[in-house]
């Protein structure tokens, strides 16, 4: 076995991804993940470790799964790859787009396969641009997201990205209005949760009389905010907001890159949880539990009619769209999440993990824990009277997150939050392990503030 001092030599000419680079030249600053299987990663120098990130949100069913890989390794040997260009399609491809059609609520009926969530969301509005254009409303472009949302990291989805993760960075921000985001633990002040869902379609109403609806195309957001922060807007917010969005004829457009396949308890969440039926949904990561890079575009009906009409080109595609191993990969992972039924296990294996990591609230370190299921979050405050919010060269949730992987599970630290985005094959005794490592570091790392 390669040793992890020769892997890290090797590593120096890799460029991380949101890191801090000049951190990463440290010792001891990166980790070598050689191995995995079930729930759990296993560093080079053999250590185990809960993987409580899934990767990143995206390993739903589980590491190391035989059929997963017999799938795609019969794929491979029946058909390596071919293009969905021009007349070309191929079967599998076809198949998962009709998978797809039929687990999507509404008439979702129209999907088109990227390779990441931010692929599947700039495509989105690529498609609403040519969409309108087509309905002889060119000027009809700008798009609604909101502060602490998480769009992804191509040039689009970053300016519908809150402003904070492109610090430094150009993106197409003239197409976007950020705003408030849905946050009542930090936003609501002395409103209560209803006058605060007020304030925030108020806001919508408002800005779409001051952009004007003829310049707007969609509305875009994820059910929970994920890498914002994992926050939940008050109950009935989505379904408020595309009421709106409807009244003033702008698409509704879910971002269910995380919240799709099973991490909330169901195969889309849109509908299911949130009461709501988008004109688009995007998904991505536990398309596939990670095992091959694939997203999806999922569009209505009335907008396919309006692209597929005559005398258009669809001018959008991408090399590896609809990738024949990709695309077996996730027919095979919804074939094991339908026959484990695993979005029905998380409805109760979620549920008690969200109220065992709920229960750490009684901790002085942490101000709110927040999330749903297999997605949670836990900020850390240095008065929780006041909500006061440690410095960030304080680093906080970075501190939390290495403490708990020295204790054998890995966290994602965001500031002064540490996410947890675990496999939904856990049990309830992973969890209660999960929640005693925690403590143990949340405890360690407040002793030492």
């Amino acid at each position: 076995m390669t040793s992890t001092a020769e892997i890290l030599a090797q590593d120096s000419h890799l460029i991380q991804s949101f890191a801090d680079l000049n951190a990463l030249k440290a010792q001891g600053a990166r980790t070598v993940i050689s191995r995995a299987e079930g729930a759990y990663v296993y560093d080079n120098d053999g250590n185990r470790m809960i993987d409580g990130i899934a990767g990143l949100w995206c390993v739903n069913i589980g590491h190391g799964r035989q059929e997963m890989i017999d799938a795609i390794a019969e794929q491979l040997r029946q058909l390596d790859y071919y293009s969905t260009f021009y007349n070309f399609t191929h079967p599998t491809a076809a198949a998962l787009s009709e998978k797809l059609a039929s687990l999507a609520p509404g008439d979702l009926n129209a999907v088109y396969f990227g390779n990441s969530g931010s692929v599947a969301n700039d495509s989105a509005i690529r498609i609403l641009h040519h969409y309108n254009i087509r309905k002889g409303r060119p000027n009809k472009l700008k798009v609604l997201s909101r502060h602490g949302a998480y769009h992804g990291s191509t040039h689009l989805a970053m300016a519908m990205t809150t402003p904070a993760y492109s610090e430094g960075w150009t993106a197409a921000s003239e197409l976007v209005h950020h705003l408030r985001a849905p946050h009542f633990w930090r936003e609501g002040e002395d409103m209560s949760e209803a006058e605060f869902l007020d304030a925030l379609a108020g806001e919508l109403t408002d800005s779409i009389e001051r952009i004007g609806a003829e310049n707007i195309c969609a509305f875009i957001a994820e059910p929970i905010q994920g890498a914002g922060g994992v926050i939940t807007a008050p109950a009935g917010y989505h379904r408020r907001m595309q009421k709106i969005c409807r009244a003033n004829d702008i698409k509704y457009v879910a971002d269910e890159v995380v919240t799709a396949f099973g991490r909330l308890g169901h195969f889309f969440a849109s509908e299911a949880v949130f009461d709501t039926t988008p004109d688009i949904i995007n998904t991505a990561k536990g398309l596939t539990s990670g095992y091959q890079p694939m997203s999806a575009t999922i569009v209505s009906d009335e907008i396919h009619d309006v692209i597929s009409g005559p005398d258009g080109m669809f001018l959008h595609g991408m090399t590896y769209s609809g990738h024949p191993a990709a695309a077996a990969a996730a027919l095979t992972n919804i074939a094991i999440m339908e026959r484990e039924g695993i979005p029905e296990r998380v409805r109760t294996t979620g549920a008690y993990f969200e109220r065992k990591l709920r229960g750490l609230a009684d901790l002085e370190l942490v101000g709110e824990v927040r999330g749903s299921h297999f997605m949670m979050g836990i900020e850390f405050v240095k008065d929780r009277a006041t909500k006061a919010s440690h410095p960030a060269e304080a680093e906080v949730g970075l501190k939390v997150a290495r403490a708990c992987q020295k204790r054998g599970l890995v966290a994602r630290p965001l500031g002064n939050v540490l996410i947890l985005s675990p496999t939904l094959i856990m049990d309830e005794p992973m969890i209660d392990e999960i929640e005693g490592i925690l403590r143990e570091a949340i405890t360690e790392i407040a002793a030492g503030l």
